[in-house]
């Protein structure tokens, strides 16, 4: 990468919302790559069922909240790092506040309910700040169908359906900002209902390598940007 790109990932501030499968590992390569400033935000604590897939998630970490683990990992791999950690589950009319609280030179969107994701999207749209959205990693686990395109690009993936039908609808955005997708189809047999909680319905049965796989792309594509 070279010492300039180094020096100005150093400088560089970086908003995490969402610190399950996907978003701890972002968390950890972004960190593990140089970035320099970042803020998490997640009001979940860890749950054994969160133990085939998220990096906290331990026997010995159960019942503990994910933003404070993730923040002393982080601190512990990089102890200059600059980092808040914020334990909330961000409801949808907060996520202007929370970018308007900080300069931030890109976001990484790693909520697993539509109904916030679509309102940190769209504020991140509105407001010009970069962002990479991770769309649905449930039900799927082929490794080499994962990649990072505009959200107009993405196919066989029905979170990513959804966001487009909605932010078209509700907030006249088409395309503008990058998503990881899998294009793989998803495994029907894998799906789940919830009781609602969070704004989540249902969700699908998700492997252990591919929401890290989801944040690795992640990572890599915000790395690139803010290296440049």
């Amino acid at each position: 990468m070279g010492k300039e790109a180094l020096e100005s990932l150093q400088t560089k501030n970086v908003l995490i919302v969402g610190l399950g499968g996907v978003g701890s590992f972002a968390a950890e390569f972004l960190c593990r790559g140089g970035v320099g400033k970042m803020t998490i935000v997640d009001g979940d604590v860890v749950d054994p069922t969160n133990i085939n897939r998220q990096l906290p998630a331990l026997h010995s970490t159960v019942g503990q909240y994910k933003v404070d683990l993730v923040k002393a990992r982080l601190l512990d791999i990089n102890p200059d790092l600059e980092v808040e950690g914020i334990r909330e589950f961000l409801n949808p009319d907060q996520m202007a506040e929370v970018l308007a609280s900080d300069t931030y030179d890109h976001v990484l969107d790693c909520i697993d309910s539509i109904t916030p994701k679509l309102n940190l999207i769209s504020e991140c749209y509105r407001s010009g700040i970069p962002l990479v959205s991770s769309m649905g990693a449930g039900g799927k686990t082929d490794p080499t169908k994962v990649s990072v395109v505009d959200i107009s690009r993405t196919y066989n993936c029905k979170m990513a359906f959804q966001i487009r039908k909605r932010l078209r609808r509700e907030y006249g955005i088409r395309k503008g900002f990058q998503a990881v997708f899998s294009s793989e189809l998803q495994d029907r047999d894998s799906l789940k209902l919830t009781d609602g909680k969070n704004f989540k319905k249902s969700f699908y049965g998700t492997s252990s390598f591919t929401p890290a796989l989801f944040g690795l792309h992640a990572a890599a594509h915000v790395i690139k940007v803010l290296s440049q």
